[in-house]
């Protein structure tokens, strides 16, 4: 349900509507934006009697909302959510990169790894410390000394430090080290590691689950929003399909759809989708000019020595190689967001996913 408030409605008013939900037993979520606020109320509004709060002075209107996903909904912040780790804006006007290892695999490894994406002009590291893997025999990453190094590499660059929690066991530890949470696909209806992230002040990127819809990912998203965490952004990463030619099918359709649906930013991953790092270049073009607000590459400095998703990740040549691409195409200097929330006024950047011989 949300609440709408008049243009001109006092900080007053609206503390009052606040009180009113409150001690009608629901959580207020208030959202203010440029030229009205927005309260949306979360618990079970289906037998809310919504004239307590209609008839409240400076009130405009009710809205009930339908949506399993409510505060991640468009209607609650038309305007966007941008979010805000050091220097960077995520959701902003211009694009950003994350790249870096899949796993953090030695402080040689990483810190050249860090200082490449630097010098490039990167806006984030990302470096898998404890790695869920399908096989239990598999390389599952440094733990806390994985951690550590992304701290000393973010010590060395000034970059922030993205990387994953897979448990809610560990989750603290993640939490003391990194800049950003990632939640990844196998753990996105994790609901347990839904809720801790939502009461965690770092902000959070929650992955795609290989066979989600873009309902049900909202949904999860939802999960984290409801405990309090407003700083969520969503991430393509690929989706299982009939297709034998790519480790999984990044489903760009979904970034146009999902600006329609939400205000939350947008981040394509055509690493994982793509499992080769020939494709990897295209596709982070391609989610760019479909609109996404950034994307998240892997790039090893000798990816044939990697001990995890070496074929898929960049060489340093091939990152800086990309990098340069994009300013060249004026991408590093202006804004990703070639899509309206009106899909009928859809502006696509010209030949952004041309290849320029990859």
């Amino acid at each position: 349900m949300l609440v709408v408030l008049y243009q001109n409605a006092t900080e007053e008013q609206v503390n009052k509507v606040i009180e009113t939900i409150e001690d009608l037993g629901y959580n207020a979520h208030p959202n203010p934006g440029a030229s009205r606020t927005v309260i949306n109320i979360t618990g079970n509004v289906d037998i809310m009697d919504s004239s307590r709060l209609e008839g409240l002075p400076g009130v405009m209107k009710v809205i009930h909302v339908t949506k399993s996903y409510r505060l991640a909904d468009i209607e609650v912040n038309p305007e966007n959510t941008v979010i805000e780790v050091g220097d960077v804006e995520i959701g902003g006007r211009h694009p950003i990169i994350i790249a870096g290892p899949c796993s953090v695999e030695s402080y040689e490894q990483v810190i050249t790894a860090a200082k490449a994406v630097q010098e490039c002009g990167g806006s984030i590291l990302r470096g898998g410390a404890f790695k869920p893997r399908t096989s239990p025999y598999s390389f599952q990453g440094l733990g806390i000394e994985g951690l550590k190094l992304l701290a000393k590499a973010r010590n060395a660059t000034g970059l922030p430090v993205i990387s994953e929690a897979v448990d809610t066991d560990t989750f603290p530890v993640v939490e003391s080290y990194v800049d950003i949470i990632q939640i990844g696909a196998r753990n996105m209806q994790n609901y347990s590691l839904l809720k801790r992230a939502g009461r965690s002040p770092k902000p959070v990127m929650l992955k795609r689950g290989m066979s989600a819809t873009l309902s049900e990912l909202l949904s999860a998203a939802e999960y984290i929003m409801s405990e309090g965490n407003s700083n969520v952004m969503l991430c393509e990463r690929g989706i299982r399909s009939y297709s034998d030619h790519s480790r999984f099918t990044l489903d760009l359709s979904a970034i146009p759809e999902l600006r329609r649906l939400t205000h939350l930013p947008l981040i394509v991953d055509p690493s994982h989708a793509a499992g080769r790092r020939d494709m990897v270049i295209p596709l982070a073009r391609a989610g760019l000019a479909v609109g996404a607000d950034g994307v998240m590459i892997e790039i090893h400095p000798w990816p044939d020595k990697a001990l995890v998703d070496g074929p898929q990740s960049l060489t340093l040549d091939m990152f800086s190689e990309f990098m340069e691409s994009l300013e060249k195409r004026g991408l590093m200097t202006q804004s990703s967001r070639y899509l309206s929330n009106d899909t009928t006024d859809a502006k696509v950047a010209p030949n952004l996913a041309q290849q320029d011989g990859n």
